[in-house]
């Protein structure tokens, strides 16, 4: 633990006669933070749709999976009765909690998005509708729909199957997507810091010579180029990391009955996996700076 501790802090403090062999300012500065940054702002967006995605998904899977409609399509003059006969046979099913008629504001309410507000109902050939609520064990569906056909021809049960399983399956690809470009991100990044670090190494390699000369070992000289390169891929991430909160924060708030995009952020614990984004970009800079410098000095040797 200690020895954790020490080295953390030799990387935080430096050497001063190692880091003359990295420039402080200059093009590979300025490309690490660059870099880190977009990247951590991009990461941001990521977890953001991967929880987003999540959240979709087992709303749609838990609202759903417990409800389903019954349409009865009959003459106007048996509509009634079938309706009646429809809900006696709901009542005496196991597993079924509830089941009600839709009032015809409701049907309206359902059909207003598509055909307006002043919908004539009474003039239109409109299915008779029953909401159903399943109890947590469930009802038999085939024999439910089997009964129903004996006893009210003009009923058809859909308990929703068909098209929420696609939306619930499309929503856990989405989120499983976010999590694929996260990885994808963090290779990037370390693809670039490779690429600043290499090239650090080579307009240096004069410097790095004469350390060499006076007796510097490649782990003295690469230790410089990693704490460099690690602090300015930790800083760009931070810079990055906040302005995507921020823009997160500022998107529309649909609340619990918002879409997709109203719900595209973070809630309770969510707001801590962002925090982890700096630390990981430092981990990753470490990572691909230490391979990188041992990897050209020895070329360079």
């Amino acid at each position: 633990m200690t020895e954790g501790l020490n080295r953390i802090l030799a990387l935080l403090v430096g050497d001063p006669q190692a880091d003359r062999a990295v420039p402080p300012t200059g093009f590979t500065a300025r490309l690490t933070v660059f870099a880190a940054a977009a990247m951590a702002f991009l990461a941001v967006f990521a977890i953001a749709l991967s929880l987003a995605t999540g959240r979709l998904a087992d709303r749609w899977s838990a609202e759903l999976a417990r409800t389903a409609t019954l349409r009865i399509s009959a003459p106007v003059d048996q509509a009634a009765a079938q309706v009646r006969a429809a809900l006696t046979v709901l009542e005496q099913t196991p597993g079924v909690a509830s089941a009600r008629q839709l009032t015809d504001d409701e049907e309206r309410a359902l059909l207003e998005p598509w055909f307006g507000p002043d919908l004539p109902l009474d003039t239109l050939p409109i299915p008779q509708l029953i909401e159903i609520v399943e109890t947590a064990d469930g009802y038999d569906a085939t024999g439910l729909r089997a009964r129903l056909q004996a006893e009210v021809p003009g009923a058809v049960l859909d308990d929703h199957t068909r098209w929420r399983d696609p939306l619930v399956t499309a929503a856990n690809r989405l989120r499983s997507l976010g999590w694929v470009a996260l990885i994808l991100i963090g290779g990037t990044t370390a693809a670039m810091i490779t690429l600043a670090a290499q090239s650090a190494l080579a307009a240096n390699a004069q410097v790095i010579r004469v350390m060499r000369l006076v007796g510097a070992r490649d782990t003295y000289i690469a230790r410089a180029f990693v704490r460099r390169f690690t602090l300015r891929a930790a800083l760009g991430a931070l810079i990055g990391t906040a302005l995507g909160v921020l823009a997160v924060t500022a998107l529309p708030d649909g609340g619990d009955a918002g879409g997709f995009l109203t719900g595209l952020g973070f809630q309770g614990l969510g707001w801590l996996l962002p925090l982890l984004i700096p630390p990981l970009a430092g981990v990753t800079a470490f990572l691909a700076t230490r391979a990188a410098a041992l990897r050209t000095l020895r070329e360079q040797a």
